[in-house]
């Protein structure tokens, strides 16, 4: 077999292959064999027809591709071990000369892993921002866990306030005709966090117990089911019943209610505590990623189209499923954001996604950091604890997706580099 190889941009290469006419004859022999025993033929039994009757019924074109599948793999391998290459996706082929008696010709693309040439990625010093507390991050912090803590009591002597919880019926409509899905019985609102059309809580209040009255809201223009995007609606109301927020005391009884604490001094400390822990978390992220921009920053490499183009693709279907599950389609989506700004973003992720990846498994080459049966032990451990499942159960989920242990092997490596590059690099924090 001879072989011509031709070097194209972004690491894509020109495969000329010619493989001996005896061969070539030999797998057309073959393939005719194989589908004589797959097909009915007047006269023959199955598999003892002719050659030249087999050809007749199905015609030579179609041995002819029979027998290329069958011999593909076998001289892809061939062309891939004699030239040592990398490749990203199995060779492609582009066009051949299939004539019997004469050497087949085949003309196929074969895509390489992109060359990565790293520059200064350990022994680097880099700055970066200290994170800050904000001034009333612990005041928030304790203002929450107050609010967790409230309790409500029924209030039948006055009207609601833009304080309460309200339980009602409700029944929308939009000229006269009731809207989908726009209805609702004994449902309960916190009329000062709603997440309701605007205008609508507001309204809600003044209103005593056993009230019957009508809300006029506008749908906002916005609003992602189309035929009411700007529409004005009627929503006619059922008050049942009010609630009052009562808020609880700051003092060591309030402590020891929400967790573990014999004083409320235990609990400010553990706020201060949680909160410095944060910071340092979000410092450590900060760092992590400094480092890494500075590393790609450093790195030489060209990325082929098709790589960038079959990435865009997977992130779309994730782009989409997402939507999915936010209840919304990707065509309300093209309406809002546009094609362009879409794809635009897809592809200036796919690319970030494709350099990142390539980069750590870079490092992770040059530095022999691999993955070992401890490392996918302790990630299966913490995977175990994550889902309260036991290792037999989550062993059998996992065996169901066999891409997924590839997936985590990944996460392992990426983890790995990460702390690599924090080990052997400084990072000096500025205020």
């Amino acid at each position: 077999m001879k072989t011509q190889v031709e070097k194209q941009e972004k690491n894509v290469v020109k495969l000329s292959i010619e493989v001996p006419a005896q061969e070539a004859v030999d797998a057309y022999n073959r393939a005719v064999q194989r589908i004589s025993q797959h097909i009915n033929i007047a006269g023959f039994r199955r598999g003892k027809a002719p050659r030249p009757i087999v050809e007749q019924n199905v015609g030579k074109e179609r041995i002819k591709y029979e027998a290329l599948e069958s011999m593909l793999p076998r001289i892809f391998q061939e062309v891939i071990k004699e030239n040592n290459y990398d490749i990203v996706t199995q060779p492609s082929v582009d066009s051949y000369e299939f004539n019997i008696g004469e050497d087949l010709k085949i003309s196929a693309t074969v895509e390489l892993r992109p060359e990565v040439k790293l520059g200064e990625y350990k022994g680097m010093t880099i700055k970066v921002e200290s994170e800050k507390i904000p001034e009333d991050a612990f005041d928030k912090a304790l203002e929450s866990m107050k609010k967790q803590a409230v309790t409500t009591e029924i209030v039948v002597d006055r009207a609601s306030n833009e304080t309460d919880f309200v339980t009602f019926d409700f029944d929308g409509y939009v000229d006269g005709e009731a809207i989908k899905n726009g209805s609702g019985k004994n449902y309960t609102l916190d009329i000062a966090n709603s997440s309701f059309i605007p205008g609508f809580a507001e309204q809600l209040v003044g209103h005593t117990t056993g009230e019957e009255f009508e809300i006029n809201v506008t749908f906002p223009e916005n609003y992602h089911e189309e035929k009411l995007a700007g529409a004005p609606a009627v929503f006619k109301i059922k008050l049942h019943e009010i609630k009052q927020k009562i808020e609880p005391e700051l003092n060591d009884e309030f402590a020891k209610k929400v967790g573990p604490f014999e004083t409320l001094d235990d609990l400010k400390a553990d706020i201060q505590k949680y909160l410095e822990n944060t910071r340092a978390n979000k410092n450590k992220e900060k760092a992590d990623e400094a480092i890494f921009e500075k590393v790609l920053e450093n790195t030489e490499l060209e990325i082929p189209d098709s790589m960038i183009e079959r990435e865009c693709d997977h992130l779309l279907d994730e782009y989409k499923q997402k939507l999915a599950m936010q209840g919304f389609t990707y065509e309300q989506a093209l309406q809002q954001y546009g094609e362009d700004s879409i794809m635009d973003q897809l592809k200036e992720d796919a690319v970030k996604r494709i350099k990142n990846s390539l980069v750590i498994d870079k490092i992770a080459s040059e530095e022999k950091i691999t993955v070992q049966a401890e490392d996918m032990e302790a990630k299966l451990a913490k995977m175990q604890a994550a889902y309260q499942m036991d290792k037999t159960s989550l062993m059998k989920q996992l065996s169901q997706n066999p891409g997924f242990l590839s997936s985590l092997s990944q996460q392992v490596i990426n983890e790995k580099v990460s702390n690599f590059l924090a080990e052997n690099n400084t990072v000096e924090f500025t205020d």
